[in-house]
């Protein structure tokens, strides 16, 4: 595993994150991925969504999303132990991929987050799981 130390500096000249090699890419996610699933955890609703993009910020249901953060036992205890599974570059995003598990429910889900660049950032574009 790659460490964001490891993650390419931004120059602001990087306009497309899918120009990125797979372990660039991963040393940018990873780290994200694991603040997200600890702020979803402890509830967290600012630092969930501190990462995201503009849009996906002024798009967002904050009573739903909150909601979510109170009331879903799955969002709230995620495993800090997940699996990378893969990526997906489109357009200028890429869709990373990961296997997580519940603290309290038996099975597995799929983690998906969407990642790119906003004003020269690395900045989560979609968040679910699936």
């Amino acid at each position: 595993m790659t460490s964001a130390a490891d993650a390419p500096e931004s120059t602001g000249t990087v306009k497309n994150i899918t120009e990125h090699s797979d372990e660039e890419i991963t040393a940018i996610a990873h780290p994200m991925w694991d603040d997200l699933i600890k702020a979803s955890n402890e509830g967290d609703y600012g630092r969930f969504t501190r990462k995201f993009s503009f849009n996906l910020v002024f798009g967002l249901n904050e009573v739903e999303v909150g909601n979510q953060f109170a009331k879903s036992e799955l969002t709230r205890s995620l495993s800090e132990d997940w699996d990378f599974l893969g990526l997906i570059r489109r357009g200028e995003h890429v869709t990373v991929l990961y296997r997580v598990r519940s603290t309290k429910r038996e099975g597995e889900w799929l983690g998906r987050m969407v990642l790119g660049y906003e004003e020269g950032e690395p900045r989560i574009f979609g968040a679910s799981i699936f």
